[in-house]
């Protein structure tokens, strides 16, 4: 059997998510699965028909997850579960969304194929980041998408030495610094006018966020080294700087601060309907090719 323990997860902020999920959870029932609820989906939807669990519980037990929501909900639940290797599959309950592929009223026809095996899954990377003053580390995080360093408040821009593997890059004044993973290529990192990444390079993106100078430009490295980004000032002073490692935030840096980024260990497991095309994804949500 595939899959023989199936966790729900959903982003329970939404009004009206009571119903798709337990329409999916009475079909995965039918269908021979145990069902796990995640703890906070159940308190806030009301749903108290199937076992209960937590993401370390779910992490430990379940053989799948399917997350209810937008690419944030996504976010959250891949950072959770990476380290335990539970596959995750997203189902389309926010607006763009594009790790969240299937939509909402494809739900039942899609996780009958996967159920079935018909599905493929993909590895995407993670980057694991932290903020060292001095030799302390303050704070230390993993992101699905993107690690973000930016100015804090209407002040003026951040200034920041950038290296890799302790060679330096540049030097550079901007309102902030995007560093994506090719999955995260297409969400804030492609708003600031970077390229889109397939899912399959082992690279980082490096944008730059309304820069002073217009000739930096964004650039992809490999992610196999280590970059450092060290704060060496901050606009005005009251104004500061703050990073976020995809929803998670440090918002206390000060200059000489240092952020490291590198690829984490751990992997977000993607499941797929079969015939899934990262290609249709892109013509789907950006209007390609209707003509």
């Amino acid at each position: 059997m595939h899959f023989p323990v199936v966790a729900l997860i959903g982003r329970y902020q939404d009004t009206g998510l009571d119903a798709p999920l337990r329409a999916l959870a009475d079909m995965l029932t039918r269908a021979g699965r145990r069902v796990l609820l995640d703890t906070d989906t159940a308190r806030n939807t009301g749903l108290h028909d199937y076992a209960v669990a937590t993401l370390q519980e779910i992490g430990e037990s379940a053989s799948l997850a399917v997350i209810l929501g937008g690419d944030g909900t996504v976010l959250g639940a891949a950072r959770h579960l990476a380290p335990y290797g539970v596959p995750l599959i997203g189902i389309n309950h926010g607006r763009l969304g594009f790790i969240t592929d299937i939509p909402l009223q494809d739900t039942q026809a899609a996780l009958t194929r996967v159920l079935d095996g018909n599905y493929q899954i993909e590895e995407r990377s993670l980057l694991q980041g932290s903020v060292w003053r001095g030799d302390a580390e303050m704070f230390s995080a993993c992101a699905l998408n993107d690690v973000v360093l930016n100015r804090a408040g209407r002040g003026g821009m951040i200034e920041m030495r950038v290296e890799l593997d302790g060679v330096h890059m540049y030097t550079q004044r901007a309102d902030g610094l995007i560093i994506a993973t090719p999955t995260g290529s297409t969400a804030y990192a492609l708003s600031a006018a970077g390229p889109l990444l397939h899912p399959g390079l082992n690279a980082m993106v490096l944008v730059p966020v309304a820069p002073q100078s217009l000739s930096n430009r964004p650039i992809v490295i490999p992610d196999t080294g280590v970059l450092s980004m060290t704060l060496t000032a901050s606009g005005r002073v009251e104004t500061g700087a703050s990073v976020h490692f995809d929803m998670q935030t440090w918002s206390d840096l000060q200059p000489g601060d240092r952020i490291t980024v590198q690829r984490s260990p751990h992997t977000a497991r993607l499941v797929h309907p079969q015939g899934y095309s990262f290609f249709s994804t892109l013509r789907r949500k950006l209007h390609w090719n209707l003509m």
